[in-house]
């Protein structure tokens, strides 16, 4: 008879006990980026699972990361992403990883990757702004109060000296409390919006994260100032189509997903031609590898528009699956 065969299970409560910290957050997504950036993985484009007569989808994200320790993870992510979950006091988007032995293809984690999701989100945010904002950025504006937004605005709290942060999204008691929880947390003022002018115009980093039932143009291109930075990623466009006419560079974490699915900041810029492989300066792991050029100019005008990477999850699964290993946090749950 067979020895019996174990894989690992983190759920929230574990995640939570982890207490993962900015710098490891951080570190292991630019390690993933610059992985991916010399062309040591594998990442193909996301799928959607669209159930009928819901308001969301399924997102199924796919890629395999080498750890840098000899071992490889390959995984695969579902993200849930439904507009209507606050109403039950949920958060609107919920997502589970499984982690594989890339080379027998034996399960050897099942993570719940709710936070990883909102954290390696605002980590790509943070290392975005790191190779294509000014290094002088001192102003902030938010769009939105997700999950997401919180580590978006945490993470680029961390990197750079802002003298001012603010935040804006649809609803007032989602902001407020958005801002209240900043405040707590970072233990610094929030400046609440109280509309998407007010919050982006003028700001040296423009993060918009909204959650729109169908595209409309609610980022204005005016607002883009010369040196500033714009990381649009809602799922529905909230952009105008003129704004990559202003652009001086054009990043995306992974070309491939630009054409992937239906949704996406700037959908409908790659339909008409507008974004195209040639006219895309780089890939963000090409920058942080040392393979293409970030900010060149102080007054360049960068668009960043990254739609989640499969490879970010990875790699926070890990470090989360190694974390726990050395704590003793988690469960073994049978597979044989």
């Amino acid at each position: 008879m067979s020895s019996p065969i174990h894989f690992a299970y983190l759920n929230g409560l574990d995640m939570e006990a982890l207490a993962l910290t900015d710098e490891e957050i951080l570190g292991a997504i630019e390690t993933s980026l610059a992985m991916q950036g010399r062309g040591e993985t594998v990442i193909e484009p996301r799928m959607h699972l669209r159930p009928r007569e819901a308001r969301g989808h399924f997102n199924v994200l796919r890629g395999v990361l080498p750890t840098g320790d000899g071992r490889a993870f390959a995984g695969v992510k579902i993200v849930g992403d439904f507009i209507d979950n606050w109403q039950q006091g949920l958060p609107s988007e919920m997502a589970m990883l499984l982690l594989f032995d890339p080379a027998t293809g034996m399960p050897q984690a099942l993570i719940d990757a709710t936070a990883i999701t909102e954290m390696r989100t605002g980590a790509v945010t943070a290392i975005g702004a790191k190779y294509l904002a000014r290094k002088d950025a001192r102003v902030l504006g938010h769009i939105g109060a997700r999950g997401t937004a919180y580590w978006n605005v945490r993470l680029l709290n961390r990197l750079f000296d802002l003298k001012e942060i603010r935040i804006h999204s649809r609803r007032k008691e989602s902001r407020d409390a958005f801002a209240a929880t900043l405040e707590r947390d970072l233990r610094r003022e929030i400046a609440v919006a109280e509309d998407w002018e007010s919050c982006l115009d003028g700001a040296d980093i423009l993060v918009e994260a909204s959650r729109l039932e169908k595209p409309e143009p609610l980022f204005k291109t005016a607002w883009v100032k010369p040196g500033a930075l714009a990381i649009p990623y809602g799922t529905m466009s909230a952009v105008e189509l003129d704004l990559t006419d202003v652009m001086d560079k054009v990043v995306m974490d992974d070309w491939g997903q630009a054409k992937a699915g239906p949704f996406g900041a700037l959908r409908r810029h790659v339909d008409e031609g507008r974004l195209t492989a040639e006219t895309l300066h780089a890939e963000l792991g090409q920058i942080v590898a040392g393979l293409k050029p970030g900010r060149e100019r102080p007054e360049e005008r960068i668009l960043f528009w990254h739609r989640g990477l499969s490879l970010s999850d990875i790699a926070l699964g890990a470090l989360a699956l190694d974390k726990a290993r050395r704590l003793g946090i988690g469960s073994r749950l049978r597979y044989a």
